[in-house]
């Protein structure tokens, strides 16, 4: 971004609210601009904000095929409750091919290969042809989303804006309060953070609010904030 100092822009920033954050990105990059979302409870505010600020942002959806039935509902709840303008991406290869070719679990056996599939390869071609993108992420969320900066320029030239990075999780649960937007149906089940069906599980107890996401490996990232990189086992078939 040669026209822009990020550097002062993120010093700025870190003391703005989102609501300017997103306010300046749709004046400097409408409309070569999307917000994405997974339409979790989490996602509220930035939805809510988005709804209020720049209502005709395009919010994209990751149909993986893989999502809570529950997730599907929200998303429409919340897309006529807010007059979102929702756009659906879908992976490259359909659900029955990815079956058939990787298996039932390749969730299990290779989740970096899965999320790439369904997940990174869909947003890469969304991205294509934008200037910058939107996302909720927040630096309480997990040790790589601490280290980020509210503007955080892509290898390809797209830049990323994370207007929310700095809220806690309690400002996200008051913000929900004072705005009386509903909880994802799951919520009550003990589903903080919600992402694929068969790679997320209920949080127990004093646990952090993603510990249900991919719960017993090391994954914390379905990659889609990591420069949306392939991974190494993308090259080749993972059927073993």
């Amino acid at each position: 971004m040669p026209d822009l100092d990020l550097a002062s822009l993120n010093e700025q920033f870190e003391q703005q609210s989102p609501a300017d954050i997103l306010r300046w990105s749709w004046t400097a990059f409408g409309p070569h601009i999307a917000a994405s979302s997974s339409f979790q409870t989490q996602s509220l505010p930035l939805l809510h904000l988005i709804s209020e600020v720049c209502p005709e942002m395009p919010v994209v959806f990751l149909d993986t095929g893989f999502h809570f039935p529950e997730t599907l509902t929200f998303r429409d709840e919340l897309q006529e409750r807010l007059k979102l303008n929702i756009v659906v991406a879908r992976p490259a290869i359909e659900k029955s091919q990815l079956l058939a070719r990787y298996g039932e679990a390749l969730y299990r056996r290779d989740p970096d290969l899965c999320c790439y599939l369904n997940k990174v390869e869909p947003m890469q071609r969304v991205v294509t042809g934008l200037r910058a993108w939107i996302s909720g992420v927040r630096r309480d969320q997990t040790e790589y989303r601490n280290g980020l900066q509210i503007l955080e320029p892509q290898p390809s030239g797209l830049l990323k804006i994370h207007p929310l990075l700095n809220w806690t999780q309690k400002e996200v649960w008051a913000y929900i309060d004072q705005y009386q937007l509903p909880a994802h149906p799951l919520m009550a089940k003990g589903y903080l953070s919600v992402g694929c069906a068969p790679c997320t599980r209920p949080v127990y107890g004093n646990e952090h609010e993603r510990a249900g996401r991919w719960a017993g490996l090391t994954k914390t990232e379905c990659g889609l904030h990591l420069n949306l990189t392939r991974p190494q086992e993308a090259a080749h078939d993972s059927t073993e």
